[in-house]
């Protein structure tokens, strides 16, 4: 297992037990034996908006790190990833707006994988490049909301 990995799975560790965690990212690189940037690529990288977290950082003091879930119900947390998603869409930030609605329980399976079918670059290869991730915004958009409408 990389370090990345092992430093994803002990933030996720942490947050099993509570919703909101605060560490000191100097004592947690020293605990771990890397650079204090390892812990910032892992949180930049990994604990985004995108798969449901709210990152903070604190300079001074050691560097503290706040990182909390976003939280609320079913509806109004789909209409959130609708809202942040603007006119563009790159297939990965897709894919990890899906997998974070998959594991909250707020995107079925299935309803995941038509997504995925249909807003995925295979699907949108025929249009230009320059336009595809403005289509795929689009068709997420919509289908995240007849997701909502057919519930």
């Amino acid at each position: 297992m990389n370090l990345s990995n092992i430093i994803e799975a002990m933030i996720s560790d942490m947050l099993e037990e509570r919703d909101e965690v605060e560490f000191q990212r100097n004592v947690m690189a020293q605990s771990l034996g890397c650079v204090p940037s390892q812990i910032n690529y892992v949180l930049s990288s990994r604990f985004t908006p995108e798969r449901g977290f709210i990152v903070e950082s604190r300079r001074g003091g050691g560097g503290f790190i706040k990182i909390a879930r976003i939280s609320s119900d079913k509806d109004t947390l789909l209409m959130h990833v609708v809202n942040s998603v603007g006119f563009t869409l790159d297939e990965r930030t897709m894919q990890n707006h899906v997998m974070n609605l998959v594991y909250k329980e707020l995107l079925s399976k299935k309803d995941a994988n038509i997504i995925l079918s249909i807003a995925g670059n295979n699907t949108l290869r025929s249009i230009p490049q320059e336009y595809r991730d403005n289509a795929r915004a689009a068709i997420f958009k919509q289908a995240l909301l007849a997701v909502i409408q057919n519930q």
